[in-house]
């Protein structure tokens, strides 16, 4: 555990390859590419002529992969991969996926990016059934409603599955002779295909991937489809027609790279605009916009061209400081900040300065940056955030479970500018921001899940309904 910075995490990412002699390190490098996405473990498993080989622990994955021979066993032309961040089961090497089961007739691996809403119902019915768990994690729940179901066909054991699961779900499955993709109903979170120039067939949670890995994006998986890779190529069925787009919006606001495509759309280009779209929406005079590195400089690059007002570089960060945990004490998460960031002094100094970031959390690092901007001789601080006031918690795949935690969810615009110090305080408002992403779709809130501004969820919470209930009248003080 070291130092929170932003208390806002995505829990994995996914990378599979079908048909490449060097299986594994393709899906290294692909792993790296989507580092961003989880920091606590990570872990592949290849597929050698129907063998499957896996070596997965905590840490980065050049940490995890930092002895050769941890690499170079994995032998085969076929491998999935995992990145973790966790957002339901502890933080242990039983929880590092990809999983590996093994079985009398059959054996699979299971890579997943998600987070199930009816987990805990699940796991009770099938322990009931004699199901034994070798983890906390959502993701075995997947390999066992497989296994339990009566289908005559493995496929149709998968489809069982898959409309049983509630919940955010990309799912990767490694078969001794097939790779199996899969995507929940909503398409919460991001899952695209690719073709290496050799014919081998990628998938991944990012396409910025592809570009490392030398592949060309196909298409994305769309939401309640199932693909199956094997060697006579790509199978593109569905488990249900039960679907309605509503991919996470903070994909495009924070967690995707700047450099991957979201059905259609370019994650930088998406962010420009909810600047620009902010910049509209600013009523406050300023000498200079300042963005908070690094997900928040595309969108001060939007606002900086709108405005007409300089783009200049105020914030440094310090890319050498080591990856951050959330800390319990109020001090550690402040001497984070410091850690990572600084003012240039001689850039802020007598300016009046819009301070630029993408989303505001429980308010410490807010304070903070606006702290570290008036020491430098900024003369005002007028905070503007390129989404809308964060109040309600994700259930899909992001590790904020209840509203006790965000300070919109307790404060007034009024009251979080007064908390965090800043002279003024933007949002960008909801309808800005699902005009700035503007996805070719006629699905609500332009195909995009904004639950977390609005409370509208696009599906039933199942277990977390009740406990979701009791937290609409909590009200915790962040003064």
């Amino acid at each position: 555990m070291t130092y929170e910075v932003k208390s806002l995490n995505e829990e994995c990412g996914v990378f599979g390859i079908w048909g490449h002699p060097q299986a594994a390190q393709v899906t290294y490098f692909g792993l790296h590419s989507l580092q961003h996405r989880g920091q606590e473990g990570a872990g592949i498993l290849t597929n050698d002529a129907g063998k499957l080989i896996r070596h997965r622990d905590t840490g980065l994955i050049s940490e995890v992969f930092k002895n050769p021979a941890n690499l170079e066993k994995l032998t085969g032309q076929a491998a999935i991969g995992h990145v973790r961040y966790a957002t339901a089961g502890e933080a242990s090497i039983d929880n590092i996926q990809p999983f590996h089961f093994k079985f009398y007739d059959m054996e699979f691996g299971l890579a997943h990016n998600g987070n199930l809403t009816n987990t805990k119902t699940l796991k009770k019915e099938l322990e009931h059934n004699g199901a034994i768990f070798s983890s906390s994690s959502d993701t075995e729940i997947l390999a066992h409603l497989i296994r339990c179901s009566h289908n005559p066909s493995f496929m149709g054991k998968v489809k069982e599955a898959l409309n049983t699961v509630k919940g955010g779900f990309a799912y990767l499955l490694m078969m001794e002779d097939k790779l199996i993709a899969a995507l929940d109903p909503n398409g919460f979170r991001p899952l695209s295909i690719g073709k290496m120039a050799n014919g081998a067939i990628v998938v991944s949670s990012e396409t910025c991937a592809f570009e490392v890995v030398g592949a060309e994006w196909i298409r994305d998986v769309k939401p309640g489809e199932v693909v199956i890779i094997d060697n006579s190529g790509i199978q593109y069925d569905t488990y249900t027609t039960d679907t309605q787009l509503a991919i996470c919006s903070m994909e495009y606001i924070y967690f995707a790279r700047p450099d991957s495509n979201i059905h259609g759309v370019n994650v930088h280009t998406a962010r420009k605009r909810m600047g620009a779209q902010l910049a509209r929406e600013f009523k406050h005079e300023a000498d200079i916009v300042v963005g908070v590195p690094n997900s928040s400089l595309s969108a001060a690059m939007g606002f900086a061209e709108e405005s007409g007002l300089p783009n200049e570089m105020g914030l440094i960060k310090n890319q050498y400081t080591q990856r951050t945990f959330i800390q319990p004490t109020q001090e550690l998460r402040e001497q984070g900040v410091r850690m990572k960031l600084s003012a240039v002094s001689g850039v802020v100094k007598g300016k009046r300065v819009v301070m630029i970031d993408d989303s505001i959390v429980r308010g410490t690092t807010s304070r903070r940056i606006v702290q570290l901007l008036q020491e430098a001789g900024a003369t005002e601080v007028h905070v503007a955030i390129a989404s809308p006031p964060l109040k309600y918690p994700c259930f899909y795949g992001i590790d904020i479970q209840t509203r006790r935690e965000l300070i919109a969810a307790n404060h007034s615009v009024e009251e979080t500018r007064q908390i965090i110090g800043a002279d003024s305080l933007t949002y960008l408002s909801i309808d800005g921001l699902i005009d700035s992403i503007g996805l070719e779709t006629d699905a609500p809130n332009g195909g995009l899940c904004v639950a977390y501004f609005d409370g509208k969820y696009p599906t039933p919470l199942y277990d977390y309904e009740e406990e979701y209930r009791r937290s609409l009248d909590e009200k915790v003080s962040f003064y």
